[in-house]
């Protein structure tokens, strides 16, 4: 099966059950939304009807979805790691739920009319219970009904998630079956579905865990009943009206449908794997660094044609920053296959022919895509061979955080670049003083720029700006676990401690103190960039930017963004700085106190160590 005949089959069959069939969102967030830098997951764009705004579809609605994630680009290149993937949905936005979502599942995976499975080879998995909420009896219930229709007689799986004898019904905790966005909001249980990879190693037992580990089996489906409402109290409150939120990945099902161990042996990749190879000179089976370098160009490449359909352009800073690196890591490990000519373009005109019939924003962009990639390859291209050249007369053994340093700002040569390569030729990096020289180059920035602060901070040392950015991480802390009803009411930073006044009811107790301590730090060991940008207040407002809005701004405004290696936005406040360039510059964040205001008014005193 192709991967058009798939989405067709799909869409066909939940229309034929009275879904409205939508299209994909862009992969770019609407400017309204400003919470993440591209469209993670199909239910993104969905989420304001899933909180109850009437969709103009009606209340079932389903598509296939563009999405882009950020967080595992150093992984790509294993056997299962992607940054782009298409998400096929299906949604009930207070209509069907659990009974309907499981049967259809069923229904859509097994009978021949569709996708035509093996139902002996399929697995479930559903909620155990857990934080008060209780076992899932009615998935249970629903998919022993199901298993019972088609002459399968199944059974649960106990404490030990031991698969073994007729057991097909995996109960798990949290981490695996209960879904929730944040820290509150809609939530709930989910049932996933598996089927079993190689079925010619005979029975499958084992345990659950150790059977997804090893490929044995591998998740194709996720149904999440969305039935609970978590309050900032932690409380699970039922939703007067349950959602279903599922998602089915094209690449793993065709993988599962075409009996392959891997999305790349699909006929998604194999395209471009014989360009690759063509233009090379390489095989793909060659060697494990090949089977590598393969799979990073093409996910590269498949990503970034599609990202800049959907407007994006390579940029220092944002999803233009996110596109450069894919790029220019593309054309780094076409290097290492000896291709020393410009090849992007020819890998695009692949991706478009082969998605340009479902997507038609591909062809549309044509021209553009290709634009943007023939001229960043070439500007990088440059800086490549300038800065190898310089990084073969380093050591051998380990090079200075200094030496890594220089070949950025003196040949362009991305700090990250340099350590990737180090680390493939078993040269040791000095990160530590290599940071320490970039932080001191964007201090010497910040100094010739303190004139365009304002608010009578800029010479208040380094410090008040590690304090001011970590104010930014407690609002933005405190919002996700006490509720959105939080904003400033007023701020007082000098350089020993940090004050933040806010909107809450009442005192906050200690282990949601804990919470949003910890928040802070891992925002703070996760090394975040703080991007700042200068636009209008409206702009700013439609980006959802945080700010005092009964000052005065003027007519400009800089906003100050730090969002993590996922794309999500983790703070954007309109602030007149000064601030850190990276989170990890802050140290250990500590809450000292928590106390009264005023009335409707909390106060928070911490300290950076």
């Amino acid at each position: 099966m192709t991967a058009n005949e798939l989405r067709k089959k799909y869409l066909d069959f939940f229309e034929s059950k009275g879904h409205t069939i939508i299209p994909s969102a862009s992969l770019v967030p609407r400017e309204t939304d400003g919470s993440t830098l591209f469209t993670t997951a199909g239910m993104h764009p969905l989420v304001p009807y899933l909180l109850g705004e009437q969709h103009p579809g009606g209340n079932r609605v389903a598509n296939v979805q563009k999405c882009v994630r950020t967080g595992d680009i150093d992984d790509v290149g294993d056997n299962r790691h992607l940054t782009f993937f298409e998400m096929m949905g299906n949604w009930s936005f207070g209509d069907y739920f659990k009974k309907e979502a499981i049967v259809w599942s069923f229904e859509f995976l097994t009978d021949p009319k569709w996708l035509g499975l093996d139902k002996n080879r399929l697995y479930v998995t559903v909620f155990k219970g857990e934080n008060v909420i209780p076992r899932d009896e009615e998935a249970i219930a629903t998919w022993q009904k199901v298993f019972a229709d088609a002459g399968m007689e199944v059974e649960v799986a106990g404490e030990d998630e031991m698969i073994k004898s007729n057991v097909r019904i995996i109960p798990l905790g949290t981490d695996d079956n209960f879904w929730i966005a944040g820290a509150t909001g809609p939530c709930g249980g989910d049932t996933e579905m598996f089927y079993d990879m190689r079925p010619e190693e005979g029975k499958l037992e084992g345990k659950f865990g150790d059977l997804v580990d090893s490929f044995r089996i591998m998740e194709v489906w996720n149904n999440v009943f969305m039935e609970f409402n978590k309050t900032a109290e932690g409380k699970y409150e039922k939703l007067a009206k349950p959602n279903v939120d599922t998602g089915m990945g094209v690449e793993r099902t065709l993988t599962v449908l075409d009996g392959e161990y891997t999305v790349f042996e699909t006929e998604l990749f194999k395209p471009l794997f014989e360009k690759i190879a063509e233009i090379s000179g390489s095989g793909y089976q060659d060697s494990d660094e090949t089977k590598k370098a393969f799979r990073i160009i093409a996910d590269h490449v498949r990503a970034s044609v599609f990202m800049i359909a959907d407007g994006v352009t390579p940029l220092n800073t944002g999803a233009g920053y996110v596109l450069r690196r894919l790029i220019r890591r593309a054309v780094r490990y076409g290097k290492l296959l000896g291709i020393e000519k410009d090849f992007t373009v020819s890998l695009a005109e692949i991706v478009i022919q082969n998605f340009g019939d479902f997507y038609p924003e591909l062809k549309k962009q044509r021209e553009i895509i290709f634009a943007e990639l023939k001229k960043e390859e070439e500007k990088f291209r440059k800086t490549l061979e300038n800065g190898l050249k310089q990084f073969n007369k380093l050591s051998s053994t380990a090079i200075s955080g200094k030496d890594a340093f220089d070949l950025y700002q003196t040949y362009g040569f991305p700090l990250e670049l340099t350590i990737e390569i180090a680390k493939e030729k078993g040269v040791i990096v000095d990160e530590k003083e290599a940071g320490d020289e970039m932080k001191k180059h964007q201090d010497l920035s910040r100094t010739a720029s303190a004139g365009m602060f304002k608010g009578g901070l800029a010479d208040s040392g380094e410090e008040t700006a590690r304090l001011h950015t970590a104010a930014h991480l407690l609002l933005a802390s405190l919002r996700q676990i006490l509720g959105d009803h939080v904003f400033q009411k007023g701020s007082n930073i000098t350089p020993e401690r940090l004050r933040l006044d806010f909107s809450h009811p009442e005192k906050v107790v200690p282990e949601q103190l804990i919470l949003i301590e910890n928040l802070v730090n891992r925002a703070i060991e996760a090394k975040l960039d703080v991007l700042n940008e200068e636009m209008t207040l409206e702009q700013a407002k439609k980006l959802n930017a945080m700010g005092v809005f009964e000052s005065k701004y003027g007519e400009k405004v800089t906003v100050y963004s730090i969002i993590n290696d996922a794309g999500e936005v983790v703070s954007r406040e309109i602030c007149g700085g000064p601030h850190a360039k990276n989170t990890g510059e802050l140290g250990h964040f500590k809450i000292q106190k928590e106390e009264a205001s005023s009335s409707g008014v909390r106060r928070i005193k911490a300290v950076l160590t």
